[in-house]
């Protein structure tokens, strides 16, 4: 195999309810559950990211939610009631690529905003924008997040619901950059933030 950059390793201990359904609503393949364990890689360049489908689908017993190939990057998410078996197809990955865990890209907060009791104008636009999960609803609060890489907007979201009562509205996790948007009452809206952020913030990694 030719040289890989791994820039995302993300492993999700437990997906949350809304998190689970919307990465359902999404999904090329399998679909995940709430509770279940999962793994997001994100490699350049993509198309590596067929051989390394294969090689974790072949070690253990996972189930594969995406396959996306990008002219630069390549991103999969394997997940699992097992959390062993997640990490054992994440194992087998790293070792034919040469990584260990620490060798992704540190991931970094790009941007953030709470922007409070939305205009309905703008929550209109914002649901009419490639909106998969639930409605934004004026005067709510909303928060969004931009993470670089693009997959570790996954583990932000999840953090986010763990720790705070609040609406998944989209989570864009391929590409250039990764987004998260988050609505609720504004005391949920603040931890929430705390929460994803704080999710982001400590991870290690390298420097890119």
């Amino acid at each position: 195999m030719e040289k890989v950059q791994l820039r995302t390793y993300v492993f999700i201990d437990q997906m949350q309810p809304q998190f689970a359904a919307y990465s359902a609503s999404v999904a090329q393949g399998y679909l995940p559950v709430q509770g279940q364990t999962a793994l997001y890689v994100e490699i350049a360049p993509g198309m590596a990211i067929n051989q390394l489908m294969d090689i974790a689908l072949k070690s253990t017993n996972v189930t594969p939610a995406e396959q996306i190939v990008e002219r630069r990057y390549g991103m999969l998410e394997l997940h699992s009631d097992s959390q062993a078996d997640v990490r054992e197809a994440g194992a087998a990955i790293l070792k034919e690529i040469g990584a260990t865990e620490q060798d992704r890209i540190k991931p970094k907060v790009v941007s953030h905003q709470i922007i409070r009791k939305v205009d309905p104008h703008q929550a209109m636009l914002i649901n009419r924008y490639g909106r998969k999960g639930m409605m934004l609803l004026a005067d709510q609060s909303l928060f969004i997040l931009e993470t670089y890489p693009a997959g570790y907007a996954t583990i932000a979201a999840n953090e986010a619901e763990k720790a705070a009562d609040i609406n998944i509205i989209n989570i864009f996790a391929a590409g250039a950059f990764g987004r998260v948007y988050l609505a609720g009452e504004e005391k949920d809206i603040v931890v929430a933030a705390e929460a994803a952020l704080a999710a982001i913030n400590d991870l290690d990694g390298r420097a890119e």
